[in-house]
């Protein structure tokens, strides 16, 4: 049986989708529903069992539980980059990580956990997941929430015992469907379409650097089927244990993403791209925490024997945009 934590999510119900698509449906989804909508994003998947995310180590504590699990995908965590309270970020994003890791330690299961690229920081130090662990205490996140991932990518990287194959996955920007419930930090892709096709225009940041023009902050984007490819290769893939990023290899600027969003819902081309087009100016609790510029370094990852090819931007939109098109707009 694999565990799925966050089962309900944007990658998580994602992953449940890739192993339904493969075939395997003996999979335990650990969330928590709550109010939101998430509960559409496994409407239609197949999964043999449900657990509250509070209650997963009471279930665990069973023996007869335990010894069903062979594999645990962890993307269960407190997602949003503006949380500002510690204590739920560190008892979500870091304690919990903990004690999945050491069960998975004790019985010799393979564990995949959700980092994520915002321990980089300002990307002073650059991108590569290939540092030495001394020079990955040394990254300075811009907020609490990067901060609280970070912290665990160092703890994991000290441990001498260790789950069978293991990898902290650094997300890049990911898009695509299954993110309908994230609201404000929802993708810029999802928000292009839903401003164009409610006002024809579609608003994006002003630049507060000088090395960079409006709209031309650069992002490594990436679509949510490659993310799923990857995290179930890392997951089955033996003697690739470590901490892996995960984008493209390549920065593309947020003039591109509307451009290319908007060409895709039905652009009339009579209209120049700058009449659609607006800078706005960027809100006060970001500026200072605001990346300008990430681009993944991807080289250890194809060491692991992945070679599959990622979606360019324009393939990533126009695939996600047939689903924003649809009334049924989930995988």
């Amino acid at each position: 049986m694999i565990i799925v934590t966050g089962g309900l999510g944007f990658i998580g119900s994602a992953f449940l989708w890739k192993l339904n698509e493969m075939g395997i449906n003996d999979i335990l989804l650990v969330d928590k529903m709550r109010s939101e909508d998430k509960w559409l994003n496994v409407r239609k998947r197949d999964y043999a069992d449900w657990c509250d995310k509070d209650d997963l180590f009471l279930w665990l504590e069973d023996k007869n539980n335990a010894k069903k699990v062979t594999e645990v995908l962890h993307m269960g965590a407190i997602s949003s980059t503006t949380e500002q309270d510690g204590d739920i970020l560190m008892k979500n994003n870091y304690e919990y990580s903990k004690k999945l890791w050491d069960f998975c330690t004790k019985n010799k299961i393979n564990y995949v956990y959700a980092s994520s690229a915002a321990t980089y920081g300002g990307g002073e130090q650059g991108y590569s997941d290939e540092m030495t662990s001394d020079e990955f205490k040394k990254l300075l996140p811009l907020n609490k929430y990067g901060y609280s991932k970070k912290i665990f990518d160092d703890w994991s990287l000290k441990q001498e015992d260790t789950p069978s194959q293991w990898a902290g996955v650094k997300f890049f920007n990911v898009y695509g469907p299954q993110e309908y419930h994230k609201n404000r930090m929802a993708s810029m892709v999802f928000h292009t379409f839903n401003q164009y096709k409610e006002s024809g225009k579609v608003k994006l940041f002003k630049s507060h650097k000088e090395d960079y023009l409006d709209g031309g902050q650069l992002r490594d984007f990436i679509y949510i089927k490659d993310v799923v490819d990857v995290l179930y290769h890392l997951l089955y893939n033996k003697n690739a244990s470590g901490v892996y990023n995960l984008g493209t290899g390549k920065a593309r600027t947020f003039y591109d993403l509307a451009s290319s969003t908007i060409k895709c819902a039905g652009y009339d081309n009579s209209i120049k791209l700058e009449n659609i087009i607006e800078f706005i100016p960027m809100p006060e609790d970001l500026r200072g925490k605001y990346q300008y510029f990430t681009e993944a370094s991807m080289s250890k990852l194809k060491q692991a024997g992945y070679n599959n090819k990622f979606h360019t931007l324009e393939e990533g939109i126009a695939d996600y945009v047939s689903y924003l098109s649809k009334e049924d707009k989930y995988l």
